[in-house]
Order: C-alpha cells, then structure tokens, then sequence
C-alpha cells in the first residue's frame, strides 16, 4: 500500500488535489497578521533573504511569501525523501519551484551530495537577489528544533533572515512527527513577524541555533495565541 502512494502517478494525482484544496483555503482564510512592517523592508529592498517556518506549518507558508507590488521570486528548501517529493509536487503547481535538500543535511554539506548540492544551490540562488523558505527543523526533527543549515547559510550569504510564527483555527492535525497543520475553507489565520536578523562572521552558529529556534517558536506561539485569546492570557 505504502508503494502505491508513492508511486509517480498517484503522487500526482494527490499533489493536484491537495495544492486545490489549498488554493480554496488561501481564498477564504481571514488573516490577523502582526509584526509584517517588520519584513516590508526587507522585500523592498530587492536583496536575498531566507525565509524560516516550522515544519509543521509548510501548508499555510506560500501565504506569507511576498504577495503584492514587492513581490520576490521564492523557493522552498524541500527534503528528497518520500514525503517531501509530495510537498515538492504540491508547492510547485501553486507557483514555487523547490531546491531538493534538507535543512539537517546542508549544514554538513561534505557528508551528502544532494546536501551539498542544495546548499550551493541556496547560495547562488539567494545571493542572486531571491529569496529561499527553510523549515529549520526538518525534514524528520526533532519538531521546532533548529539545525544549523540556517545560520551558515545565513552566515555564507550575509542575507537578512526572517522568522515567521502561522496558525489557522480550526483545522485539522495529520498524525506525522510534526502534527502538521491542515487550514480549512472559511477559518481564521494568523502570521506573525520577527527579524530580520543577521549571522556575522564571529558569530557562534551552535548559540545561533538556539537564540533562532526560541524566536521562531515565541511567533509560532503568539500566532496561536491571536487564534486562541484566552489559551494566550
């Protein structure tokens, strides 16, 4: 059964079906955002920028990538294995092609090709003035735990990277190691904003694991919070 699901066809079958799914849901979610003159700047500006969710928030994120007149050309850090070439598939019929790696892979790039391959990928592409989404804890975890690809890729580029926290109410929760989260037609949203922020040269990437997972987590949280006011008090 499991080779069924993943055979090409049936992926693509259900990659259609699911970015429609989507595209009804982006049509109808009513968002609350928080913190957005944060990174306004930012696609403003024109430069690169890396782009940070949770794992668990991959099928509301295309919501907040660039969407009006400082609209950037962005691409989705996507693992290679089995689950991520359906999220590959699904993300790219909504309009955002994918770069192939792992955020755990690329920041020990030496140890696997595709690794090493996706990471030059990234830098080409974000010091070419684009903008690339990383899930900082995937493609298997732990959940909201952040590997050290960001930063050295943060640190490698010089680029501004930009943390944001989503949430939707009610919606469903698939029994993965993340519990990713699946918006419904007709819910409230919620998308809050922390950075941009910077990797210098000296600076501790294993301290920058850590200070970026707390952010990225604080948003995600007040994201649910804005959905849930008495859950937030």
């Amino acid at each position: 059964m499991k080779a069924f699901f993943r055979s090409a066809a049936v992926q693509n079958v259900l990659a259609f079906v699911f970015a429609n799914w989507l595209r009804l849901c982006y049509a109808t979610l009513r968002w609350t955002r928080e913190g957005q003159d944060r990174v306004q700047g930012v696609w403003a500006a024109g430069g690169g920028a890396i782009l940070c969710f949770w794992h668990a928030r991959i099928p509301l994120a295309p919501q907040s990538w660039p969407q009006g007149p400082d609209k950037q050309d962005m691409r989705a850090l996507i693992s290679r294995s089995a689950d991520g070439e359906f999220i590959a598939l699904t993300v790219q019929q909504i309009g955002f092609p994918a770069i192939r790696g792992s955020s755990k892979k690329a920041s020990d790039p030496g140890k696997n090709k595709h690794g090493e391959q996706a990471f030059r990928d990234m830098i080409k592409w974000v010091k070419a003035g684009n903008g690339i989404a990383i899930t900082p804890d995937g493609p298997r975890g732990p959940a909201e735990v952040m590997q050290s690809g960001t930063p050295t890729l943060a640190r490698v580029t010089g680029a501004p990277v930009l943390f944001v926290g989503l949430a939707s109410k009610p919606c469903l929760r698939i029994g993965s190691w993340d519990r990713t989260l699946i918006p419904l037609p007709f819910s409230k949203g919620a998308m809050v904003w922390d950075g941009p922020v910077y990797a210098g040269r000296d600076d501790d990437l294993e301290v920058l694991n850590v200070e970026w997972a707390e952010r990225l987590t604080a948003v995600t949280r007040r994201a649910e919070a804005l959905l849930d006011p008495v859950a937030g008090e």
